[in-house]
């Protein structure tokens, strides 16, 4: 079991969205499945490891206890976990600090940072009654996507705005958070749909959307549009996924919970357990700077694959999300390699 200390004045209901996801679990769910493997102690002496409790940029704003809490690790030598929330993420360099956080760009990224899935519900239990099933093998490989995206410079000039006021906040030091240079990520998500759609060997399934979710305002619209989202994973094999604002994409593990096969445009992306999970056996993932074009990657992959491994590609993905990538799943996975890395230091 690994003993947790943390500030506990955080663990309320005013703090609940910012929470680190594991004490969430913790405090707030009571969830018997990591309560096995984590616990809380009062006393910093006592702990493996201390646990900033909320967000890290939401606790800076609390200098006094996130300067004691710090101290205290600093003075047993304990491990510090730190919770970086929202599409940037920010990398600290506390000694002893370990960054928990959505995405950021592998080449930029330290060894003591662990890339969180994007935790979603299960789709089984919400939109797609039916159960899952995986699809045939057909010669065309069937390719879906759902979502934003869309071209033109009114567009352009919109997402550059938005980039630009986020740099100024940083700038101010009113964002905590990692440059990144500018992306116009709706603009190269339909640049590359569109040429995927061209093609005569793939068959292309695509709503391109000019806002997200399509505008949806009502709870009515909102289930529609999400339905509409889900069926389209589902019925296709295989679904494109690239980067939003942060260098991630949701999508990617919502088609993973589908139990369908992720198109992932590397953007210099860090994905989640690469010691555990061996990425490239689930998902197709292409490269712009290939000399063989985003077609070729995505047909490469699809014929080197039989109907047995197609179909048994997609129930393996349906189980890496459910034994990998739900919340409590993923803490598992912490947990272990914690402690393989505690015994080999021991």
């Amino acid at each position: 079991m690994i003993k947790l200390h943390t500030n506990v004045n955080f663990l309320t209901e005013v703090h609940r969205k910012e929470v680190f996801p594991l004490l969430f679990d913790m405090h707030f769910l009571k969830s018997e499945i990591v309560l096995k493997y984590y616990e809380l102690v009062e006393e910093v002496s006592e702990c493996d490891v201390v646990v900033f409790p909320i967000d890290y940029a939401s606790f800076l704003k609390h200098r006094s206890e996130f300067l004691a809490l710090q101290d205290e690790a600093k003075r047993e030598g304990k491990t510090i976990w730190i919770y970086s929330a929202g599409d940037y993420g920010f990398t600290n360099y506390i000694k002893n600090g370990v960054t928990f956080r959505l995405g950021g760009f592998n080449d930029g990224l330290s060894d003591s940072t662990y890339i969180m899935p994007s935790f979603v519900n299960d789709p089984y239990k919400t939109q797609l009654p039916q159960g899952f099933s995986a699809l045939g093998k057909e010669k065309k490989p069937s390719i879906g996507f759902v979502g934003h995206a869309q071209s033109g410079i009114s567009k352009y000039m919109k997402e550059l705005s938005s980039h630009l006021k986020t740099q100024v906040k940083r700038k101010l030091n009113k964002l905590v958070a990692d440059a990144q240079p500018f992306y116009p990520s709706s603009i190269k998500r339909a640049k590359y749909l569109m040429k995927l759609g061209l093609s005569e060997q793939l068959n292309t399934n695509f709503v391109l959307r000019e806002s997200y979710r399509a505008g949806a305002q009502t709870e009515v619209d909102k289930q529609k549009t999400t339905q509409e989202f889900y069926d389209n994973i589902y019925d296709n094999a295989y679904t494109f996924c690239s980067r939003g604002v942060g260098n991630f994409s949701v999508r990617f593990y919502e088609t993973l919970a589908v139990g369908r096969i992720p198109i992932l445009l590397n953007t210099n992306c860090r994905l989640p357990l690469p010691d555990i999970i061996d990425w490239k056996r689930h998902c197709v993932i292409v490269e712009e700077s290939k000399k063989e074009s985003l077609e070729e990657q995505i047909l490469a992959f699809h014929n080197s694959k039989t109907e047995v491994e197609f179909e048994t590609l997609q129930k393996q993905n349906r189980e890496l999300w459910e034994n990998h990538l739900t919340r409590h799943a993923f803490f598992m996975g912490v947990y272990d390699a914690f402690i393989k890395q505690k015994r080999k230091n021991d």
